[in-house]
């Protein structure tokens, strides 16, 4: 006999809810806050969902943690503690002095689900990356998407295997001594199966964001909307036993009371990890430039621990492609400077002029106290290649050398390093923009409206590919067969000699910002970068360039090409080509 199980609801707009669970409908009771409950016998893999007022097609629950029928299907009671874990061995990892790798569970493997990849974790054991992040896996409608388009934050897509397979993979991960982080939206929901609003305001009066309606933060009834918000990431990093969270476009979340919505987060998030006894991790996707977003609470910040470095990207990318259009526009124009410029002090734009937003943007890093692993820092991720008009990588424009090269001056930064999946070899395939709406005039809408912002930029509307075309998500999966052949596995020993040297060398991960100096001639196109007592030299040109040090060589420790020639300080670089040497 099923024991009774209590289904509650946060829904304060309807007049009248109940509760459908295994064809059976009862009726709830509210409380005064806009809570409903009901206690029915279920039995642990019951289908349930809610009735609003006196609508009869229940609809799932906003805290639903399995949806097997897809997002406009019913929910199924789902136990997070019925799973065995096995990584009772499993102490956590700080995120300074690691290296994260980012992946789409849809596109990582042929199979494309989570199961599938944990077969492919050795390979990133052999690379030697410390933590593997997620691109969104919160439930959406079709069968694949980037994750953005998620509209029921508690369930994990059931094309990637459902949340059982999802605590089967971060079980493997934390089992092969790799930390899981978990990429989360906010900031909006998806434009398909959103039952939210029948349920509660999850939206503010007015106001919008790129991707929709902003989520009510400070307005009436948001009390229980922020709940709704950190409690879920309190399930990922307590259920799911997750290690971080990655906090998507986080400048779009609008928040006018006086404790933010994520120095909230982080207070509680602190407070679990003392509980759970392992570094848990708070990272931030901002486009504000502003440290504040990782200074201490008690220094007046919000007390997240790490934000993305899109300036790092901007200005490493520019620098070795030449591309100076949109918002490449600044850092094209400052060249290896402005590479110079994020090396020391992670953002670019930090008070100065940015003429892509034709305003004055951001305010400095005080690199006195703020260290470099507080900020992550990539050549590559799933935004700046996906977002490009037919989501060509940039192993598409580079020579192999340059590749090399990005990849020594990512690799040997003050700052957290992140590859994008494929990037460690050079992966020939694109990252394209894909969707699967099961709802045709959506699906239509936003092939449209994808074709009309490239058109509008100067692009064959009939380049850019089709998102709701199957084999635009079918191209972007990994050909993995590429790792046997030239030039790709020559740069996946590039990718793993750096990572390795990385964590030999303790100079070559040390935060410290104010420690980094970074000498270069602009016109003769190289950098070297000071980390301790070891030189990052680099050579962007096409000809050999001789380069003068501070110090005597004693000793040349990676080289992406031929070992370069030495005579006492000075190194003669090939062509296109990185040295990390020591110095004596």
């Amino acid at each position: 006999m099923p024991a009774p199980v209590e289904f509650a609801v946060w829904a304060p707009l309807p007049g009248r809810v109940r509760v459908q669970v295994d064809g059976a409908v009862h009726e709830m009771r509210r409380d005064d806050g806009g809570w409903w409950r009901a206690e029915i016998e279920a039995g642990p893999d019951a289908d349930y969902g809610f009735l609003l007022g006196d609508d009869d097609t229940p609809r799932p629950d906003p805290r639903s943690r399995r949806q097997p029928e897809g997002v406009h299907g019913l929910s199924r009671r789902f136990d997070p503690a019925a799973h065995e874990w096995g990584d009772d061995a499993w102490t956590g990892r700080p995120l300074a002095g690691g290296s994260v790798y980012e992946m789409h569970v849809g596109t990582f493997t042929p199979e494309g689900t989570l199961d599938a990849a944990i077969g492919r974790l050795g390979h990133l054991v052999r690379l030697g990356v410390d933590f593997v992040e997620l691109l969104p896996v919160n439930a959406f409608d079709g069968t694949h998407n980037w994750g953005y388009d998620g509209v029921l934050w508690y369930a994990v897509q059931e094309s990637y295997g459902g949340p059982e397979a999802y605590q089967r993979f971060v079980d493997a991960c934390h089992q092969q001594g790799l930390g899981v982080i978990q990429d989360v939206v906010y900031n909006h929901l998806g434009p398909s199966g959103n039952y939210l609003p029948m349920f509660m305001p999850i939206f503010s009066e007015g106001g919008a964001n790129t991707w929709g309606e902003s989520v009510n933060l400070s307005g009436p009834d948001s009390d229980e909307v922020r709940r709704y918000i950190i409690d879920n990431a309190l399930m990922w990093l307590r259920d799911m036993h997750v290690d971080g969270l990655r906090l998507d476009a986080v400048h779009a979340l609008v928040d006018e009371r006086a404790t933010h919505v994520l120095e909230e987060m982080a207070q509680e998030v602190d407070r679990l990890s003392v509980a759970v006894r392992r570094p848990l991790t708070l990272i931030a996707e901002s486009d504000l430039n502003d440290p504040r977003m990782v200074t201490p609470r008690i220094a007046g910040g919000l007390g997240l621990a790490a934000q993305w470095s899109d300036d790092f990207h901007h200005a490493l990318h520019a620098t070795l492609t030449g591309e100076g259009q949109g918002y490449y526009a600044d850092f094209a124009d400052a060249g290896p400077a402005g590479l110079a410029k994020t090396l020391t002090g992670a953002y670019f734009h930090d008070g100065a002029w940015s003429s892509f937003r034709r305003r004055h943007h951001g305010r400095p890093v005080d690199t006195a106290y703020l260290p470099g692993w507080k900020f992550l820092a990539y050549l590559q991720d799933h935004d700046q290649i996906g977002n490009r008009a037919v989501g060509d990588r940039i192993s598409a424009s580079l020579s192999p050398g340059l590749l090399a090269v990005g990849a020594t001056v990512l690799l040997t930064s003050p700052f957290t390093p992140m590859l994008f999946m494929g990037e460690e070899w050079g992966a020939s395939t694109p990252w394209q923009f894909f969707t699967s709406h099961t709802d045709p005039d959506i699906g239509r809408a936003t092939a449209e409206g994808r074709k009309g912002e490239f058109a509008e930029h100067g692009w064959d509307a009939d380049e850019v590919p089709d998102p709701q075309d199957p084999e635009t998500f079918t191209r972007s999966k990994l050909d993995w067969s590429e790792l046997a052949r030239e030039p790709h596995d020559r740069l996946l020993a590039v990718h793993r000699t750096l990572l390795a040297l990385r964590r030999a060398h303790p100079d070559l991960a040390d935060p410290d910002l104010a420690a980094v100096e970074v000498d270069l001639d602009d016109a003769e196109r190289w950098l070297v970068v000071h980390r301790g007592t070891l030189r990052v030299a680099v050579n962007l040109a096409g000809e050999p360039r001789e380069i003068d040090l501070d110090r005597p060589v004693g000793e040349i420790l990676f080289a992406t090409a031929e070992l370069p020639a030495v005579d006492g300080a000075t190194v003669t670089l090939p062509p296109e080509s990185a040295t990390v040497l020591s110095t004596r």
